[in-house]
């Protein structure tokens, strides 16, 4: 039997995020890196890695916002979830991420360090429950949620799409 959204944000301890949806941490590794062994855009220590579980339902969205590492996106329930990402160069990218990978989906998809990203159910999916894993982990301190104007400014050429994923 399929869960359902309820199941899974009780089952889970889902929180809600600042960005939109549900999620919870499930892993932060103990061990770190030190800040002089990471590149110049961590200003202190990071722990190696982390994972949250991540559940958006249909009528909300996952902010634009960028993060400092590796964001590593995992499928593991629900319908298909669409991905936007505008790397540095401005360039759009659109990663449909679920099961049915003969329609091009993916289990998984790597959004790169530094690029602005929002997610939200594709059409007619009811909830995307999926999973993100960083590396270096997580840290609030290397969170930047988007500011519509502002990163319209600087990609004109997706501003209707910014501000209908911006909060």
């Amino acid at each position: 039997m399929k869960p359902n959204k309820e199941q899974l944000i009780d089952l889970f301890d889902l929180q809600p995020h600042p960005e939109g949806g549900w999620y919870k941490e499930s892993y932060k590794s103990v061990e770190q890196i030190t800040a002089n062994a990471l590149p110049n855009r961590f200003n202190d220590n990071r722990f190696f890695s982390s994972a949250i579980y991540f559940l958006l339902e249909r009528g909300n969205f996952s902010a634009f916002h960028r993060i400092k590492s590796d964001e590593c996106w995992h499928f593991y329930a629900g319908e298909t979830l669409l991905i936007y990402i505008i790397n540095e160069s401005g360039d759009l990218e659109v990663v449909s991420l679920g099961s049915n990978i003969t329609k091009g989906e993916f289990f998984q998809y790597v959004v790169p360090a530094n690029c602005w990203f929002a997610s939200v159910p594709a059409p007619n999916s009811e909830y995307c429950f999926v999973g993100c894993t960083v590396a270096p982990a997580f840290d609030f301190k290397d969170f930047e949620l988007a500011n519509a104007k502002e990163l319209s400014v600087i990609y004109p050429q997706h501003l209707d799409l910014i501000y209908s994923l911006c909060r």
